[in-house]
């Protein structure tokens, strides 16, 4: 993990467990007219300027207008806690069950459909750095285009290749035939998945 913040940064504010907000670190941003503003994150402890941020330790506490925070670097727990929704999403400990049952490890090729909103995609990553990686699958263009963004705004982008696709009709792709360790499925319907997923996994896999 990074020790300073820097611009264009995914940074965590803390202000209790209840109360946490993934913001970016961006000096200004664009108001609803399309005009660059200086980018103030409102908290119910007042208001924090963002660009204040860079350049401090990730853990520092920080003041506000009317109180505190403490800013943190994103964890994938912490990402779970606080990622905008644009599904239901996996938490934490059947994240743990998951990766526990998978048995994958650093180096491992794993892949996953669909990504939604990545809450298991950041905590797989975590588990195959540094020399592993993770393919993962979404129908949905949109949640492709956002995931991809986030996955190089934190930073991981190089450990994940995001590709839309309806894997049900079409498979993961001839380049990933008997490459996966471990193959993730949240479907609606993923039993339809699962000729195209005994294709790509080694004898190994599961």
């Amino acid at each position: 993990y990074k020790e300073y913040i820097e611009q264009g940064d995914t940074a965590i504010l803390y202000l209790s467990v209840n109360s946490m907000h993934a913001i970016q670190v961006e000096p200004k941003i664009k108001n609803k007219k399309g005009e660059f503003v200086e980018n103030v994150f409102q908290t119910t402890y007042g208001a924090l300027k963002v660009q204040s941020l860079i350049g401090k330790k990730y853990g520092t506490k920080i003041a506000l207008s009317r109180g505190w925070a403490y800013v943190l670097h994103p964890t994938p727990e912490l990402w779970t806690l606080t990622l905008p929704h644009r599904t239901q999403i996996i938490y934490t400990p059947d994240i743990s069950m998951i990766i526990f049952q998978l048995e994958i490890k650093p180096g491992s090729i794993v892949v996953e459909s669909g990504t939604v909103s990545g809450s298991l995609s950041h905590a797989l990553i975590r588990c195959i750095k540094p020399s592993g990686h993770l393919y993962t699958f979404d129908f949905h263009e949109y949640r492709v285009s956002v995931a991809r963004e986030e996955f190089e705004s934190h930073g991981v982008g190089q450990f994940v290749t995001v590709k839309q696709r309806d894997v049900c009709q079409d498979g993961f792709g001839s380049d990933l035939n008997g490459k996966a360790d471990a193959i993730f499925l949240d479907l609606p319907h993923p039993w339809e998945a699962v000729p195209h997923a005994v294709v790509s996994l080694k004898n190994t896999g599961g």
